[in-house]
């Protein structure tokens, strides 16, 4: 029995998630009993489109389910009409303030808008939006900060607090709402792990929106990463959260990895290779971070939800192996023992430990895709 398997079999294994009403950002369903989806934004100038699609193209390759665009001027909406019909991932367009920037990126083929519609001008101005995103099957999504709140708001609150950030959210709903368009998710985003949680935890209750939740400004790609899975990692053990973007300074490719990471540790989501390795000691037979490293990036190709266990010494190497799909575990003299399914199958030296694991996981791989592709076809 996998590791992932026993995730769908122990109750306090498992995460009931809050109830969101769906709603569809492109090909990608978002609420409801959908997946919680995965996102990322480009760095590029969006103006420069042939920059922007490769990136979204790699992001794609990392699994990104969703790539969010900046459209801060006429030429990147100009530019976007060419990204959308060039990728396979829906695109969102990132609008502030400027209601023409959202007409011509839903003309364009954007999935989605990131705009508020409180602070895009008159009624009128609005209603030009809601009707251009009607008109073109755009979705919207409301995005509140602690950094950016209105000053009316600041005013009564004092401060960026969590009742300000939920009112900011719902006050910009209603305006929707009142121009009967309900196709849209929600954000209330903070740097700070406790403003965001609380805010997230007040809309959660205040709505059924579906939720896009962040940590925004978290920082690099160590500290951002901890500060992002400490705040995730609250809302999504509570149930919070039906797509995600991890915001870090750093290679867009590493937030889609770092998501995942989060999904797979809490048994929300199955993709690629999940590695369980010790951090070594004075008893590992093999170096085993070293291994671990380059077995990663090996595997990063990998798309099909796997468990392989790398273990320095026989402590609890076996244990390990019983509960992945492909054990590994040092032995003395150089020579290892290898686990299939949780069962001991043959030893190895120590020639090419990285070379061996990849070739055992490229099979399972394919033997796994090929029973899919069979039942498939014989439900068809």
């Amino acid at each position: 029995m996998s590791h992932d398997d026993l995730h769908h079999i122990r109750p306090w294994r498992q995460i009931q998630r809050r109830q969101s009403r769906p709603i569809m950002v492109g090909s990608v369903k978002v609420g409801g009993d959908a997946p919680i989806s995965v996102q990322s934004m480009t760095n590029t100038l969006t103006k420069d489109a042939a920059a922007t699609i490769a990136q979204v193209k790699q992001l794609e390759e990392a699994g990104a389910d969703i790539v969010r665009v900046s459209c801060p001027d006429e030429e990147s909406t100009a530019a976007l009409k060419e990204i959308v019909t060039a990728v396979n991932v829906p695109i969102v367009a990132d609008i502030h303030f400027h209601y023409k920037r959202g007409i011509e990126a839903a003309k364009a083929g954007a999935a989605c808008l990131r705009i508020n519609p409180g602070n895009i001008g008159s009624d009128d101005r609005v209603r030009e939006v809601v009707n251009a995103a009607k008109d073109y099957g755009c979705a919207m999504r409301i995005g509140v900060n602690a950094g950016s709140l209105e000053q009316d708001l600041l005013e009564k609150y004092g401060e960026p607090c969590p009742e300000a950030m939920v009112e900011s959210a719902m006050n910009h709903a209603k305006i929707l709402q009142d121009h009967d368009f309900h196709n849209f998710k929600i954000s209330v985003k903070a740097s700070d792990v406790f403003l965001a949680v609380a805010a997230y935890q007040g809309i959660a209750e205040a709505c059924d929106y579906p939720l896009h939740i962040g940590i925004t400004e978290a920082g690099g790609l160590r500290a951002g990463t901890v500060k992002s899975s400490i705040g995730l990692g609250m809302l999504l053990w509570s149930g919070i959260g039906d797509t995600l973007r991890v915001s870090l300074s750093a290679d867009p490719v590493e937030e889609v990895r770092v998501g995942y990471e989060m999904l797979k540790s809490l048994g929300l989501r199955r993709r690629g290779v999940t590695v369980i390795s010790c951090p070594s000691c004075a008893r590992q037979q093999f170096n085993v971070i070293k291994t671990v490293e380059v077995l990663e990036e090996r595997l990063a190709h990998i798309t099909t939800p796997m468990t392989v266990s790398v273990i320095g010494c026989v402590v609890n190497g076996p244990g390990e192996a019983m509960m992945t799909d492909i054990g590994f575990t040092g032995g003395g003299n150089n020579t290892h023992q290898v686990y299939i399914a949780g069962q001991p199958d043959h030893r190895l030296k120590n020639d090419d430990i990285v070379g061996h694991l990849v070739e055992l996981v490229e099979k399972k791989a394919a033997e796994i895709e090929a029973q899919k592709a069979a039942e498939h076809a014989e439900a068809a």
